[in-house]
This record gives C-alpha cells, sequence and structure tokens, in this order.
C-alpha cells in the first residue's frame, strides 16, 4: 500500500452554503455532497462532485493510498469494512440541500449509504460531527436510509423520513427524454373528457393526474405525486416518452396551453424544462412510431383444448396469450426450479467476477456453489410461494365463438374497412363489444367451458377472469390497462359472462386505436382467457425488479403495496406505499407511505425482501440461456404473513 496522499481542506472550520455549492452535484432538483468521517483521524472529508468518486472509492485511493487495482481485488471485503463492521473506522454519506417552504424553507439533510447497518451510536456520532462541521444557520437533519435506522431513537436528533421527501418533492422525473409537442393543460379530468378538441398523437399532457384510458401521445407531465407503476406511467415507460411530476406544473404552464414547445426532463434539472417553439414540419408525416410494426408472432387457431395451468409453458403463449403462458411458467418454476434462475447473481460485474456471495447470504447459505445455492432456493419458494390454480382457454375458443355469428362477423369486416380507410370506429367498436357480451355461447362451447371449471376449479369458491391476449407484452406495445379483467366471479353463469367481457375487451376503441398505430391489425389480434381461483392476502401490490426512478440502480426493485387490493395501484385512482429493496447488498427503505399514511411492520418488510429475491431469480429464469438477465420483469403479487401468491408475471417494458 502507497502513503496516503494529503487531503484538501477547506478554507476555514465550518462548512459554508459558498463552500457547499462550490463541491455539490445536482440530481432531482436538489444539490448532494459526498461526506466521509474519518473516527481515527477526526477529520470530515467533503468529496468534489466533479470528480465523480464513489465512497469506496476516494477513501480507498484518496486517504488510505490504494491503487485501483488493489481496490478492485479486494471490493467486496472492502465494502464490509466501511459499510457492516461494527468497528469502522468511517463513516459515509451524504450532505443535500433543500429549499421546502412546508418544512420551514431551506435545510440539510444527512444520510448514509442505504445499504450501511451502522448502529444507532455511530449514526448518533455522525449527526453530531456533521451538524458541527455545517453551517449554524441551516438546520441539519437526519435522514434514516433504510428500514433499520427508522427503527433507531429519536428523540435527540431532528429528522426527516425519505417519504416524507419523496411524496413533497416538487420535481419527480418518472421518464427522462426530450421531445416536441402541443402543450395541452388540462385543470380536471373533467375537463379533459369534455374537450372540444380531442387529443393528438402529438400533445403532451399536463394534469394533475392522468386517466387510465389515455391515447399514445408524446409526453406527459403530472401535477401531483403518483406512483411510477400506474398504468399510464408504464405505457408511458414503454412508450419510451418523457415523463415527470412537477407538482406547480398546472400554474407554471397555463399560459403556454395549445403553444407548440420543446419539453425536457432531465434527471438533473430542478424541474421540467419548457420553451414555446415553433410547430415542426416534421408532424405533417406523423409519428415515427406508427410506421414501425410491432411484431406479433403468428397465432395457433388449432388447438381448442382448455388447459389447466400447470401444463403451459411460456412456449405456449402462441395459443393462449402472453398471460397464461406466462403463469403456466411460474408454476413450473416453482414447483422444479430452474437452470437460469441464478443468472442475475452469476453474471460478472466488473471488478467483481459475479454476485453469488450475496446471494448466498440474502439465503442464510454456506457456499457459492451453483448446484447448492439453487436447491436452496427452490426450497425458499416452495417454503413460500404459491400460484392460485386455474385454466386457460385458448384463441380457438375465441375465434370459434366470434365465427358462430354472422352479425358479429359482419361488424368485424365494418370495422375493418372503417380501420383501412381512415374513418371514425368508435360506434362500430361499441357495437362489436356489444354483440361479443351479448350473443350466447354456442351449447358446445358453453359445455366445454363449465366442464373445465367443474373439473380444475371446484371448491374454489371465487374465481377471476383475467384477460390474455397475443396482443400485449410485445416489444413496442405493453398494452397495460387496456383489456379487461373481472374479479369476484362467483357462478358458472358469470364466469361465462366474465369470458365474453374479456373477449369483447379486445374491440375497445382505445385498444383497437392503439394497436393500429403500432401497426398491429384486428385480424392478427386474439384473446385467450385465464379462470383463476381468487385468493386473498393483507397485502396486494406491483413489483418491477429495477428502480423506475434511477435506472443505473441495478440493485434495487420497487415494491408498490396496498392492503388488500392491487386496483389503486395500478389504475392510480389511489397512493400506495412504495418500497425499494436492495436485492445485492440487503436493506430496504420506504419511499412514500401512500393515501393510508402507515408503514406495514418488520413481519411484512422481512416478507416483501423475500418476494424481491424472488422477483431476481424470475427475472434471470424469463430471461433463458441467451437473454438480458438485467432486463426487469413486472409481478403482481399478494401476501398474508409469510405466504407470497403470485398472481402475474410479465416483462416490464422500457423503451430504447
Amino acid at each position: 500500500m502507497s502513503t496516503a496522499p494529503t487531503i484538501p481542506a477547506l478554507p476555514h472550520a465550518h462548512l459554508s452554503l459558498t463552500d457547499f455549492e462550490g463541491l455539490a452535484t445536482t440530481v432531482a432538483g436538489y444539490p448532494y455532497v459526498k461526506v466521509v468521517l474519518d473516527q481515527e483521524t477526526s477529520t470530515v472529508h467533503l468529496i468534489d462532485g466533479a470528480d465523480r468518486l464513489l465512497h469506496v472509492q476516494y477513501v480507498a485511493e484518496r486517504v488510505l493510498g490504494m491503487t485501483r487495482a488493489e481496490l478492485a481485488r479486494n471490493l467486496d471485503a472492502f465494502n464490509d469494512s466501511v459499510y457492516r463492521a461494527a468497528d469502522r473506522r468511517f463513516l459515509l454519506g451524504t450532505l443535500a440541500l433543500h429549499n421546502r417552504p412546508e418544512y420551514g424553507g431551506q435545510f440539510f439533510s444527512l444520510e448514509t449509504v442505504e445499504v450501511d447497518t451502522m448502529s444507532a451510536d455511530l449514526l448518533h456520532t455522525f449527526y453530531r460531527t456533521i451538524r458541527e462541521l455545517v453551517d449554524a444557520s441551516v438546520p441539519v437533519l437526519l435522514k434514516p436510509a433504510n428500514h433499520l435506522q427508522e427503527s433507531f431513537p429519536a428523540e435527540d436528533i431532528p429528522r426527516i423520513l425519505a417519504h416524507e421527501l419523496y411524496s413533497t418533492a416538487p420535481y419527480v422525473p418518472l421518464n427522462p427524454g426530450t421531445t416536441t409537442g402541443r402543450l395541452r393543460v388540462f385543470t380536471s379530468e373533467d375537463a379533459y373528457r369534455k374537450t372540444t378538441e380531442p387529443v393528438r398523437w402529438y400533445d403532451v399532457l399536463v394534469m394533475d393526474r392522468m386517466p387510465d384510458d389515455i391515447p399514445r401521445i408524446s409526453g406527459l407531465i403530472n401535477s401531483r405525486h403518483t406512483t411510477p407503476l400506474s398504468h399510464t406511467n408504464v405505457l408511458a415507460a414503454g412508450w419510451g416518452i418523457p415523463n415527470a411530476i412537477q407538482i406547480d406544473a398546472l400554474a407554471d404552464l397555463a399560459e403556454l396551453d395549445g403553444a407548440w414547445v420543446a419539453v425536457a426532463v432531465d434527471a438533473a434539472a430542478a424541474k421540467v424544462e419548457v420553451h414555446a417553439t415553433e410547430r415542426p414540419a416534421s408532424i405533417d408525416a406523423g409519428p415515427s412510431w406508427a410506421i414501425t410494426q410491432v411484431d406479433i408472432g403468428k397465432p395457433d387457431l388449432a388447438a381448442a383444448q382448455i388447459l389447466p395451468l400447470e401444463e403451459l409453458r411460456a412456449t405456449d403463449a402462441h395459443r393462449f396469450g402472453t398471460k397464461a403462458a406466462n403463469l403456466g411458467e411460474l408454476t413450473a418454476v416453482l414447483r422444479d426450479g430452474s437452470p437460469y434462475w441464478l443468472g442475475f447473481y452469476t453474471k460478472p460485474r466488473p471488478p467483481r467476477p459475479h454476485l453469488l456471495e450475496y446471494l448466498a447470504r440474502h439465503l442464510d447459505a454456506d457456499s457459492i456453489d451453483e448446484t447448492e445455492l439453487s436447491q436452496t432456493a427452490l426450497r425458499m419458494v416452495k417454503e413460500y410461494v404459491t400460484v392460485p390454480r386455474g385454466v386457460a382457454l385458448p384463441f380457438a375458443l375465441q375465434q370459434q365463438f366470434l365465427e358462430s355469428s354472422p352479425a358479429i362477423q359482419q361488424t368485424i369486416g365494418k370495422l375493418k374497412m372503417a380501420l383501412a380507410l381512415g374513418g371514425e370506429v368508435d360506434e362500430l367498436c361499441g357495437e362489436l363489444g356489444a354483440l361479443i357480451r351479448d350473443t350466447p355461447l354456442p351449447s358446445d362451447l358453453r359445455t366445454l367451458i363449465e366442464d373445465a371449471v367443474l373439473r380444475h376449479l371446484t371448491g374454489a369458491g371465487r374465481v377471476v377472469v383475467r384477460s390474455s391476449s397475443n396482443a400485449e407484452d410485445l416489444i413496442g406495445f405493453s398494452a397495460a390497462g387496456i383489456y379487461e379483467s373481472i374479479p369476484e366471479v362467483e357462478s358458472i353463469e358469470d364466469v361465462v359472462n366474465a369470458i365474453q367481457r374479456v373477449w369483447a375487451s379486445l374491440v375497445t376503441t382505445r385498444g383497437v386505436l392503439l394497436r393500429d398505430e403500432a401497426g398491429i391489425g384486428l385480424s392478427d389480434c386474439f384473446m385467450g382467457v385465464v379462470i383463476q381461483q381468487q385468493l386473498d392476502g393483507a397485502l396486494g401490490g406491483v413489483m418491477v425488479t429495477t428502480n423506475p426512478l434511477d435506472r443505473r440502480d441495478f440493485r434495487s426493485v420497487l415494491l408498490n403495496l396496498a392492503r388488500n387490493s392491487v386496483d389503486d395501484i395500478v389504475t392510480g385512482t389511489g397512493d400506495p406505499l412504495q418500497h425499494l429493496y436492495n436485492t445485492m447488498e440487503g436493506g430496504s427503505r420506504t419511499v412514500a407511505l401512500g393515501t393510508d399514511g402507515v408503514d406495514v411492520d418488520d413481519q411484512a418488510k422481512t416478507t416483501l425482501g423475500r418476494l424481491a429475491l424472488i422477483g431476481r431469480l424470475l427475472q434471470a429464469h424469463f430471461a433463458g440461456a441467451d437473454g438480458p438477465v438485467d432486463a426487469p420483469v413486472d409481478v403482481e403479487w399478494l401476501v398474508d404473513g409469510d405466504r407470497i401468491v403470485l398472481l402475474q408475471c410479465r416483462p416490464y417494458q422500457l423503451a430504447g
């Protein structure tokens, strides 16, 4: 190890605002500085943001004089020494400056790295030292970095929780990007519904909260907080359009309503940048995405057999739809394990050759042998996880039904002609949907469905009837929230009615037009159906195996939680609890409390941490032998005690 270099000192004993601003880097609208407390020398180091050094790089190279190669060879052990060791020399964190009128104006927040396991005593030492360093005129609030730190006594330290800052943040860049379009400001959903000027593909919407049925447009600006996992935000991510939360957007942008603007959503900015501009000539050529046809594959309409989910695999999507096929695949993975599901942890992450040590720590395993880890993972999922039993109806049954009715066939022909000629389709879609819902099923088809339900779902009580189309979860076309699923179905008669409602949801005006814009013709679209036992849980939610708020963060997964139901999450009508779980070093934190304003207990947090780990295994399994193991998945789930119920697993579409 070489001799440690000299560390530059502050020009005076306290950190002034001028000093801070000279060192700070800005992210999501607020400036911050990385700080290191060396307890051995009683020295505080402030890392210049221009150096772009991680804490561990700074400590190793600038304080201890290690070479970059030395650090790389011992990275995991070094991380443990600064983040996990009880007798550590260094305390690492960040100091951020906020200006929030609701909290009295300007203040600093101090937080450690989220994976840090420092004790309450160490955390108090860190806070007191930084408090003495910082300009006394500016308050310093401790911001607990994880659930462990939130549990520490806080009587003698002023603090602010992560969810308090996030839920009141004036700006959240949900999907960074740039666009040019016509700004449309709607002060309410009612105003949006009643507008006489329809929303066009080139519009950028500004609303309090986006309706669940927006068409494909060029940008979204929400003026109140919303979950990144609502249907509209998931669609925006899949469409690759700029999307942000800006609390004062309705007032700030009102005068630009109807104007052509250039819009930039930038993670390093303080707000959405919106500037008036000229109408681009390229608008006349139509949207660039409309000329790129989405690959929908060739459906198989020959197989008309209803199958239990346990007999399906992902390769059956061309017969039963993506949702049904993935549920069958989930059932098989939970029963048999997977040769691929360690892929996230076996992938080289330079300078690390793999992350198997971290997986072993999560699984309480003694070895990093892949066979042993895979067997341990299988024991875990068998103990805690289930997929509700159910059956799947193939596309062939829907096609048989449609062909049984001359009226339905005639109306389909009219709708195809209207689409080809660019005519209005709303009335025809409504007429066709009503025919599909109300036309009686042929007796042989009805008998086939009734027999399958009685054979495989007797004793299930209630069932949920889910859509499973071939025109969803595609590269370039998500379809989140477009098709219908019906819960709380109890009788055979209601099952049949629900199936027809699901079939009819394929031809809603919104679905037809969105697919047409993506180059997916009506003749290419089919709808399978899943009939599945409906289970209950104390918590329900959606998990994506990525951090939508920071795409560079490969460690964390985001869980949105609601009590008893996931509907409020995906529709955006309610504010869910939001947790981030680190599936590498460990640790978790709450980033939003949601409508209820109450977090879950420690047992639930433990179960949700296990769910996050399972999400990583599923992500790698669905990538297979050759796929990108970091491609995230979107999982709907229920939790009751330590039981985890998986309801759906699909790709989480990210454009680009």
